[in-house]
């Protein structure tokens, strides 16, 4: 073979490879340039799972790949199923058949259809009109169904199958979400949608977002235009400068928001929430306590590097439990992190200054109870929440090298809390789960300043310190 016959061979080679990549988008999906949070949404394992996204963050290209992968049975994380039967829930038809409709015809090769049924449109045009369903081979064998439903049907339209999965392009009225949810309990479906929290605070809000009910399957992650790699920073920073700051709340990050607005918008959970490391025994610090009987009673952990920054590292939330249940979970607790006590053994804490008051209904203060157990506690706290809610502020923002303020995993009604913490009439914080909250603001407003460690830091210590702050520049 002469030169110019190899030259003619890679030609119709390369030409041959760049029709393969065109045909089959899945194949090559998130290969050339890769969106991590995408990845981390088809990687999660969880059965309820959503993607909180600005527009354009990519959140819609996940959700259709994810019910590709399903219904063709190479789900690269998850055990493959044959016959699979899906639905695909669009706010209407229109928006079907311009948005999930598109995206799922996308990552199918034309090869793998079975056979399409229209709702109206030409089977031969499907782009064109809207879909009922789509049928699909299956690698593992048999067909896979793909169904588009709309919200305008109204939630009997729901009814009557069982389904593996179900995908929700943007957020579905309740109804129509809980019977959906019926519709997966025979099979062990799953459910996921990938939505712009456009409605505000919602039941997606509370039930995904939050995770009130604590369901282990729930799984959340936010998506904005920096995580897709196939936005221009250019482009980008000059829509920016032309949006409100609620407009950038929820249409760039994909944050819920209310009219009344978040206390702690500073919080960004990718950011302050961080998993669990081992804390040298030299930064801890304070417990601090906001106590309840029906009300939850909140403890954390506290803990603070040399160069100031806070960690909250461990977390004690329970409601209508006594005093002596209160103390030995706080004990036990301290015991497996091996806190400091005092000689006479006890632990000390910060506590609500009304936890020194006696009630007419009791003999003893909470702060005497305490005592009792083996817990002594500091009730001379500075309650001025608008200062303290300043000061929390302050630790969230931090400084140049980065936040003054970590919270473990592990803390998840401290985060769930934080999230979920809104200004209400009168410019007043709401009274509403904020336990976890008011010790919080207690611990940060009795450290005005830095961290001196008590001890000389050891090689291991040191190494630990350096490991942290490549941590925090991630």
């Amino acid at each position: 073979m002469d030169e110019k016959e190899i030259i003619t061979q890679i030609l119709r080679l390369e030409k041959a490879i760049k029709h393969c990549r065109v045909k089959n988008r899945l194949a090559h999906y998130n290969t050339d340039k890769v969106h991590a949070k995408q990845i981390a949404f088809h990687a999660c394992l969880k059965r309820n799972r959503w993607v909180f996204g600005g527009n354009r963050s990519g959140k819609t290209e996940c959700g259709a790949a994810e019910a590709v992968y399903m219904a063709r049975g190479i789900h690269p994380h998850r055990k493959n199923r044959d016959n699979v039967k899906g639905w695909v829930v669009s706010l209407s038809n229109r928006v079907q058949r311009d948005v999930a409709q598109s995206k799922i015809l996308d990552y199918i090769n034309p090869d793998w259809i079975v056979d399409i049924a229209m709702v109206s449109g030409k089977a031969s045009n499907p782009r064109g009109g809207v879909i009922d369903y789509i049928t699909i081979k299956n690698v593992l064998g048999g067909v896979s169904e793909i169904g588009f439903k709309s919200c305008e049907m109204g939630r009997e339209k729901f009814q009557g199958v069982s389904l593996d999965f179900v995908w929700f392009d943007e957020e579905p009225p309740q109804d129509i979400y809980d019977e959906c949810r019926m519709r997966i309990i025979d099979r062990k479906g799953e459910l996921f949608g990938t939505m712009t929290p456009l409605n505000g605070l919602t039941y997606v809000y509370n039930k995904f977002y939050l995770n009130e009910d604590a369901d282990p399957e729930v799984w959340h992650i936010t998506m904005e235009w920096a995580d897709n790699p196939y936005l221009d920073a250019d482009e980008v920073e000059a829509v920016t400068r032309t949006m409100s700051e609620n407009e950038l709340t929820v249409r760039r990050y994909g944050k819920f928001s209310a009219a009344s607005g978040l206390v702690y918008y500073e919080f960004d959970e990718r950011v302050h929430v961080i998993d669990p490391f081992a804390i040298p025994r030299e930064w801890y610090d304070k417990m601090s306590i906001d106590p309840g009987l029906n009300n939850p009673l909140s403890c954390h952990w506290y803990a603070v590097s040399p160069d100031g920054v806070v960690y909250a590292v461990a977390e004690h939330y329970e409601a209508r439990k006594d005093i002596d249940y209160h103390a030995e979970a706080i004990k036990g607790k301290c015991r497996a992190l091996n806190w400091p006590h005092t000689r006479d053994g006890r632990y000390e804490s910060l506590i609500d200054s009304a936890a020194g008051q006696r009630t007419l209904a009791g003999v003893k203060s909470v702060s005497e109870l305490f005592y009792e157990k083996g817990i002594l506690t500091n009730s001379n706290v500075v309650k001025d929440i608008f200062a303290g809610i300043a000061r929390v502020k302050n630790f969230l923002l931090g400084d140049g090298a980065g936040p003054k303020l970590y919270i473990f995993k592990n803390c998840t009604q401290l985060i769930r809390e934080i999230k979920g913490y809104f200004w209400q009439e009168g410019d007043t914080p709401q009274k509403k789960d904020d336990h976890a909250l008011d010790e919080l603001r207690y611990y940060l407003m009795s450290r005005p300043q830095g961290y001196t460690p008590r001890t000389k830091k050891s090689d291991i210590t040191l190494d630990k310190e350096r490991l942290l702050r490549k941590i925090r520049r991630r």
